[in-house]
C-alpha cells in the first residue's frame, strides 16, 4: 500500500470523510472490475454492499495490505450473493477489445498497465475460473502473488503460474483476433452508509 493510501486509511479510521473518499476512489474501479469478473450485471450492488462493510469494519483494520483486505470483503460478498443466486461465478461482461497485450516473458505487473481497464474484462471473460481471478488480483487490483494466495486461499506459487497461464491465454486470444467489442464506460456512485451490521469473513476458496 502507498505512503498516500496509508496516510488516508488512518485518517478515514479517525473519521475524516475526505480520506475515505480517497480510499474509495483509489480502489473502487478496480474492485468494480474484479466483481464484474465473479457476479456480471450485479458487481454495482456487491460492491455498494463492500463499501458498507468496509465503511463498518474500518475501525477494526489493525494494518497490512489493505487493498487485500477490502478486496477479500468483496470477494466474500460476492460468494454470498451467487449463493444467493445459486448460481457460479460468470465473466459475460462486453466490454472494448483490448488493443495490446504484454508478451509471455513481461511480469503481471507489466501486464496491468494494459489489463487493468474495462477493455480487458470480455477476454479474461474466456479464461478458466482460477486463472481469470488470478489475473484480475495481480494485474488489475494490483495484489503480490503471496497477498493474493492468501486472498484466494491458495499458494502464491499456484496463483503466479495461474496468472501466467492466464496472461499467456489472453496473448492467444489477441493474436488470433478473437478479442470482443465496445461496451459503454463504467459509472459508479459512493454507496450510502446503513446501520444493519454485518461481519466479515474469510472463506477458503476451493483448491
Amino acid at each position: 500500500m502507498t505512503g498516500d493510501l496509508t496516510e488516508a486509511v488512518v485518517a478515514a479510521q479517525a473519521g475524516d470523510e475526505e480520506s475515505f473518499r480517497i480510499l474509495y476512489r483509489s480502489l473502487q474501479p478496480g474492485l468494480l472490475r474484479y466483481l464484474t469478473a465473479l457476479v456480471g450485471p450485479d458487481a454495482e450492488d456487491v460492491a455498494s454492499e463492500t463499501w458498507l462493510q468496509i465503511s463498518r469494519d474500518l475501525s477494526r483494520f489493525t494494518g497490512g495490505e489493505f487493498r487485500a483486505w477490502a478486496v477479500t470483503i468483496a470477494r466474500n460478498r460476492a460468494m454470498d450473493h451467487l449463493r444467493r443466486q445459486r448460481r457460479r461465478p460468470s465473466l459475460p461482461v462486453p466490454v472494448q477489445a483490448l488493443s495490446d497485450l504484454a508478451g509471455d516473458a513481461d511480469t503481471a505487473e507489466r501486464a496491468g498497465e494494459t489489463i487493468g481497464t474495462e477493455s480487458a474484462l470480455a477476454l479474461i471473460a474466456t479464461l478458466p475460473p482460477r486463472e481469470a481471478e488470478a489475473v484480475l488480483l495481480r494485474a488489475v487490483i494490483g495484489l503480490d502473488a503471496e497477498t493474493a494466495g492468501r486472498v484466494l486461499g491458495r499458494r502464491p506459487g499456484a496463483v503466479r503460474t495461474a496468472a501466467h497461464r492466464g496472461l499467456r491465454r489472453l496473448a492467444a486470444l489477441l493474436e488470433r483476433g478473437d478479442a470482443p467489442q465496445s461496451s459503454d464506460d463504467e459509472r459508479v456512485t459512493p454507496p450510502r452508509p446503513r446501520p444493519t451490521p454485518h461481519a466479515s469473513r474469510v472463506e477458503p476458496a476451493d483448491g
